[in-house]
């Protein structure tokens, strides 16, 4: 029972054994990786790998997304060490996840960051291995992208979030938390007629094509239908979810870059999660946490929670494999 683990089971990002199964650890003790995974830089027999990109160099007026890794992995610890409630599989017993840490660059060279992210993500791939990335200012799902359409083609985008971050910007070299999605539509990244943006918010003229549910249409029709009009929306196509966290309203994610009344509830951000298990989902991110605007940490609690539930997606998918 998870009591008498207790007593002796720690520090099981480090001594851990096996990449598979539940850890029982102290919630204020530990070392803190996310879920308790074990760190580690062999993917060999990997299934899902999570890594932090500690990286925020364009969010509009509020700075700290670069410490969003390090709190939603201490969030995470504050997880029941059982499997996700309420999910019919368990990907924490029955796929090899590890803790991969974090992107390494530098910090004073940012022109050099976005190759160094996808070289990143592309040697995860590379060994058949998901990849869920803890941000990080949204820009870093740009680079991302360019992995992922490597080894898929253009792949279909399901984001969560208060804002499109399609606005127009034809220098393919600016580092843009606001223009990214413009970029990988226009690089051929992302097939813009199978991808949708839930939760939207804010006025944009030109969505190129990309299906919106704003939040309005999320609050009138509800989880479940939204979820429906998701899923007929990316069909079966591969598909990259990221989930900005001020897709959330404020009142459920104050510590976010870009705040936006109106937003998701947590209820039912989570909802819809549950009920798109079934797309043909390939890897994910959350991002945009930012510790400094929450000193409640309710922010890295949600990041931490979307996170798992990308990975229980994932593993809806590979449960044949189980």
């Amino acid at each position: 029972m998870a009591l008498e683990d207790a007593k002796h089971m720690i520090d099981h990002a480090f001594t851990r054994e096996d990449m598979k199964g539940l850890s029982f650890e102290i919630t204020f003790g530990g070392a803190t990786s996310f879920l308790r995974r074990k760190y580690t830089k062999d993917l060999t027999g990997v299934d899902i790998a999570v890594t932090g990109v500690p990286f925020d160099q364009a969010v509009t007026n509020r700075p700290g997304t670069r410490l969003g890794p390090r709190a939603i992995r201490e969030a995470s610890c504050l997880q029941s060490p059982d499997e996700p409630y309420g999910w019919p599989h368990k990907p924490l017993s029955t796929l090899a996840i590890a803790d991969y840490g974090d992107l390494a660059f530098d910090h004073a060279d940012v022109p050099a960051f976005p190759a160094a992210l996808t070289d990143h993500i592309r040697g995860i791939l590379a060994t058949e291995t998901a990849s869920v990335v803890l941000g990080g200012d949204h820009y870093i799902s740009f680079p991302i992208l360019k992995a992922y359409a490597e080894k898929y083609g253009p792949i279909s985008l399901l984001q969560f979030d208060a804002h499109t971050d399609t606005w127009p910007d034809d220098n393919m070299d600016r580092i843009d938390h606001g223009t990214m999605f413009y970029k990988a539509v226009k690089m051929g990244l992302v097939d813009p007629k199978t991808s949708v943006q839930v939760g939207i918010r804010t006025t944009n003229d030109d969505t190129l094509g990309v299906n919106i549910i704003d939040a309005p249409t999320v609050h009138e029709i509800g989880p479940v239908e939204t979820a429906k009009r998701i899923k007929a929306i990316l069909g079966d196509r591969p598909t990259y979810l990221t989930f900005d966290i001020d897709c959330l309203d404020p009142a459920y994610a104050p510590g976010t870059g870009t705040p936006v009344w109106g937003g998701l509830t947590s209820a039912q951000a989570s909802r819809i999660l549950r009920e798109i298990a079934g797309i043909n989902i390939k890897g994910g991110d959350v991002v945009e946490v930012s510790p400094p605007f929450d000193t409640t940490g309710a922010t890295a609690i949600a990041g931490a929670h979307v996170a798992t539930e990308i990975i229980c997606l994932l593993g809806w998918n590979m449960r044949d494999n189980d």
